[in-house]
């Protein structure tokens, strides 16, 4: 057994950074993989019925304006990951090292609530909705063999929301950030999948009814603006990933322009990316379904058929929800450990690991706290999400309540102190 620490060493080597930590191996393209696979959720399959409730002009206007805001921000974002020096001051290790480093301990406690509130919703969400895609596999195949409403086709979500906190049972032992790019980069490829499906789909309907649907939607002045205001708050969602833009920035490898502009580059790959897939996705499927769109392209059921090409999107779908999960809750997992490591150094269930030898692979490094403490939260999120009704809006709404404070509201800030900005300047 060994005691893990990290070595405090002051000068680089080839072994470790210039914090002592293990090197970093992150790049441009893993950072971008992370992105996609933690912004481009099954929620985009929602932007159809989005911009059914914007129209023409104000869903691809607000869609846009939606991706330059964030790349704007996180922008602001990315150069406070060091405090100081872009190259050598000390790294900020999590979005909260970053508040506290810049504006405070008042700050950071109410960045810490809506940030950790946000992620624990969210793993119940990917739950939830990756349940929904699971059953949604044996309606689909239900409907293609007894016909579309057969009574057989009403399926208990439940046993598949266990299956998918099993798997991630399992999963959560992956260590950190930088050991998880593998399965970053096969969610963002299963993301592609599924999002290429529906929006084939999508045009096919298009073309073989010759018909661009889409007009005013009707109903009374209270339900358009609750819709217009649900639209938004599914598009804000779609964009919500600063909240762990920093633990992303920390799996960089150093290089000499800095990891701000290399972090810079994989927002501004990745937002180019999303956006043209949020406006195919959005637009070609009100296109097909005009103000009928479904909540879900996919699992509301908007296509039938081909079943077999319906079955591989959902699929994907819950392929995509896996890695997710990790990506958006490693950040929670190593913030808990941190502060166990910090709160009871001299524990050896905290600060012991054991070396477990894996044929052919580095050893796997089994550590008993955080065995306990991450599969008690996978089974907490799963029972939880059992105990909830199955809708797939749980991800939209918690996205849209953390997209002001995190993404606007404490990166301009923290840009603004860490540069000196005098306030009502013409900067």
């Amino acid at each position: 057994m060994t005691d893990h620490v990290w070595l405090n060493v002051p000068d680089e080597s080839t072994c470790f950074d210039d914090d002592g930590r293990p090197k970093r191996s992150g790049t441009v393209w893993t950072a971008s993989a992370h992105i996609i696979t933690a912004v481009i959720g099954s929620g985009v399959l929602s932007l159809p019925w989005a911009t059914a409730q914007l129209g023409w002009i104000a869903g691809p206007s607000v869609l846009i304006l939606f991706s330059v805001v964030t790349y704007y921000t996180c922008s602001f974002l990315s150069d406070c990951y060091r405090t100081g020096d872009q190259l050598t001051g000390r790294r900020n290790y999590t979005y909260m090292d970053v508040v506290r480093s810049n504006l405070g301990d008042v700050h950071v406690k109410i960045c810490g609530v809506i940030q950790y509130v946000n992620l624990v919703g969210v793993a119940i969400g990917y739950t939830i909705a990756s349940s929904i895609s699971m059953v949604a596999v044996k309606r689909s195949n239900c409907f293609h063999n007894n016909g579309h409403g057969h009574a057989s086709c009403n399926i208990s979500s439940t046993p598949y929301k266990i299956m998918f906190g099993v798997l991630e049972i399992v999963l959560s032992q992956i260590l950190n950030f930088d050991q998880i790019s593998w399965l970053s980069i096969a969610a963002a490829l299963m993301s592609f999948t599924y999002k290429t499906i529906g929006l084939g789909l999508g045009v096919a309907k298009v073309v073989q009814t010759g018909k661009i649907q889409g007009s005013i939607s009707t109903g009374t002045e209270i339900d358009k603006v609750w819709k217009s205001f649900q639209a938004l708050g599914a598009i804000a969602s779609a964009y919500s990933y600063s909240l762990i833009l920093i633990e992303i920035q920390d799996t960089l490898i150093k290089s000499p322009s800095a990891e701000a502009k290399t972090m810079k580059k994989a927002t501004r790959i990745s937002l180019v990316v999303t956006t043209v897939l949020y406006m195919l996705c959005g637009c070609f499927g009100y296109a097909a379904f005009g103000d009928q769109s479904p909540e879900n392209l996919l699992t509301g059921f908007g296509f039938y058929g081909p079943y077999w090409l319906l079955d591989i999107a959902h699929v994907a779908v819950v392929i995509h929800l896996v890695g997710a999960y990790q990506v958006s809750c490693q950040t929670l997992f190593a913030f808990v450990e941190k502060k166990a490591g910090e709160w009871y150094p001299d524990s050896n269930i905290i600060t012991t690991e054991i070396d477990i030898p894996i044929h052919r692979c580095k050893p796997f490094k089994l550590n008993f706290f955080r065995l306990i403490w991450r599969t008690i939260f996978v089974i907490a999120t799963t029972f939880i999400s059992v105990l909830m009704p199955s809708f797939n809006n749980i991800v939209d709404i918690l996205g849209a309540f953390a997209f002001w404070p995190l993404t606007v509201y404490f990166p301009i800030k923290m840009y603004i102190v860490k540069n000196n900005i005098p306030k009502w300047s013409g900067r």
